[in-house]
């Protein structure tokens, strides 16, 4: 009679030296991607209240923390501007070849010239409905005529030395138009990163108050255009239509409240997936964080974990810069 189990799982958990060994997934530097929001102005920074220890800052700050954050690894940030005047109702801000966010792309690629550059393009920052793109007079978002002017802001951003950019907007049909206009204009090594599955969710209102928007927005929302949290398959249908289209990469958004799409999209496409853990999650975990509920690096790095057994590719998240510093002390540690 056998008196003991042939197969024990734990042999595989008995030591943290063998469990590293048979680890499925693992978290590196090139799985980071660092949302920044950029204000004009010089040695400003503005913490922003609903995100503790996310901070707006102005060009220069900016730029001493990217050069230390390269140093430990860093290999994309993604620029999010925070524009307090000159919104208007067709948004002329957006594709301003002097505007904030194009001058920051030629400064970064100036002095980090090999840190990759990745711009939001969208128009909400600049309307002063608050929304994403151009309105009628019932407050409805145009879709090709919003178009047109994502492909300007598109285009300026490229000219600007932009290396990805990344319509966040979820218009039909906007991806294959900022594809052929850039390859009309000579960039074809500009690489487009799709919002492809951006949910209408509840967990973006810190980011709105980052930008300035939600004051713009006011009690409107954007459920028109961005994705009823209630559908999957939509997602792997609005996935392929912008893969189709000309998209490089592809994103996901929200992260972890959506990591069964993450996962179905990794197994369906060979493309890419990106994903966002946005600024609701962030909070949520800072706050227990603060709290003394969750222990700091732990919970950090779980929560990004998860996203790499998901199937994700790159990770959009404001623990960036602080799991850099996580990642390189444990290799001074070993």
């Amino acid at each position: 009679m056998q008196k003991f189990p042939l197969t024990r799982k734990r042999r595989l958990r008995y030591s943290s030296s063998i469990r590293s060994l048979v680890s499925e997934n693992q978290l590196t530097a090139s799985d980071l991607i660092w949302p920044v929001f950029v204000l004009e102005g010089k040695n400003k920074s503005e913490e922003i209240k609903s995100m503790p220890g996310v901070y707006r800052m102005s060009q220069d700050l900016l730029l001493d923390k990217l050069n230390h954050l390269f140093e430990l690894g860093l290999k994309a940030v993604a620029l999010f501007p925070v524009v307090t005047e000159n919104k208007s109702e067709y948004a002329e801000e957006a594709y301003n070849d002097d505007g904030l966010v194009q001058r920051t792309i030629r400064t970064i690629k100036l002095v980090l010239p090999e840190l990759l550059v990745i711009s939001d393009v969208a128009l909400d920052p600049y309307t002063l409905s608050g929304q994403d793109g151009l309105t009628d007079e019932d407050g409805y978002v145009l879709n090709d005529e919003t178009i047109s002017v994502l492909t300007q802001q598109a285009i300026s951003h490229a000219q600007a030395g932009v290396d990805i950019v990344a319509p966040s907007d979820m218009l039909d049909g906007r991806i294959i138009q900022i594809r052929m206009a850039l390859e009309e204009h000579d960039y074809p090594h500009t690489s487009i990163l799709a919002y492809s599955a951006k949910y209408a969710s509840c967990f973006y209102g810190p980011f709105r108050d980052a930008v300035g928007s939600s004051g713009n927005l006011g009690k409107s929302t954007k459920d028109s255009y961005q994705m009823n949290p209630a559908n999957g398959k939509e997602a792997m249908d609005e996935i392929a239509m912008d893969i189709d289209e000309g998209a490089d990469m592809v994103m996901v958004k929200p992260g972890m409240p959506y990591l069964d799409i993450i996962s179905k999209a990794s197994e369906q496409f060979n493309t890419p997936i990106f994903a966002y853990q946005v600024s609701g999650e962030y909070a949520m975990l800072q706050s227990a964080i603060e709290n003394g509920y969750l222990e700091e690096k732990k919970a950090i790095m779980e929560s990004l974990l998860c996203f790499k057994r998901a199937g994700c590719d790159a990770i959009l998240t404001y623990y960036a810069d602080r799991v850099l510093e996580y990642l390189n002390t444990n290799d001074e540690e070993e």
